[in-house]
């Protein structure tokens, strides 16, 4: 099972588009095989920073999550054009 966070920071004029951006991408890929979760979070306290944080059952998954148009479309063509940073953080589960 491959787990990870995905952190990006993004301007506060362009919150209610990314919202919108998120639910469909989130939607989407719930619905992908392989995807065990896929859940984005807006960061309390902090009003211009997203955490999205999925979990894939193996590699291929994950590789299909990245190939799929709503990646493409969402992800590359709307969260990355606006973000300004973006940090990933590989999990391992303790249990």
């Amino acid at each position: 099972m491959l787990r990870f966070t995905v952190r990006m920071t993004f301007d506060q004029s362009d919150r209610g588009e990314i919202s919108e951006i998120l639910c469909h991408l989130t939607a989407a890929s719930r619905q992908e095989p392989g995807c065990a979760s896929y859940i984005p979070h807006l960061v309390e306290g902090e009003a211009c920073t997203v955490l999205i944080y999925e979990q894939y059952v193996d590699d291929a998954a994950l590789e299909h999550h990245r190939g799929t148009p709503h990646f493409h479309q969402y992800a590359i063509g709307g969260l990355y054009q606006k973000m300004r940073e973006r940090q990933v953080e590989n999990l391992t589960a303790v249990c």
